[in-house]
């Protein structure tokens, strides 16, 4: 009678841990709530870096602003195994890529935003580019 006992606290305890791995992992996810989704913003520059990682894309760009100050933007992607099914490839863009990036932007005004789409030199689109 005992061993049946201390079976069934040992199932109930790995459940709950278990079940709070998975709680916690699920509110570890942020959410979009930091882009306007209402506006974009069309950045034309050159990619800086492209950093091909979970759980999300980013592309570096460098930009240039008023008075010739270039200013560098964080561009947040998807999730790379959806992008690769997509199309997309860890070299789909390269440092030194010139690249117009259509992104919402942050409501804080920072320099980043989440990709929308963009457009190559030499004409090739990736995402939704209008």
């Amino acid at each position: 009678m005992k061993k049946k006992c201390n079976s069934f606290y040992v199932l109930r305890w790995l459940i709950l841990v278990l079940f709070l791995c998975g709680f916690s992992a699920t509110f570890a996810h942020h959410s979009g709530n930091m882009f306007d989704r209402e506006q974009t913003v069309e950045l034309i520059g050159t990619v800086k870096e492209f950093q091909w990682t979970s759980p999300h894309i980013w592309i570096q760009i460098l930009v240039s602003a008023e008075d010739d100050i270039i200013e560098e933007w964080s561009i947040e992607g998807g999730v790379p195994n959806r992008l690769f099914r997509s199309g997309w490839r860890p070299a789909s863009f390269e440092a030194g890529d010139i690249v117009t990036i259509v992104a919402y932007p942050m409501r804080d005004g920072a320099k980043a935003g989440l990709f929308v789409g963009a457009k190559f030199f030499d004409g090739s689109t990736l995402g939704r580019f209008p």
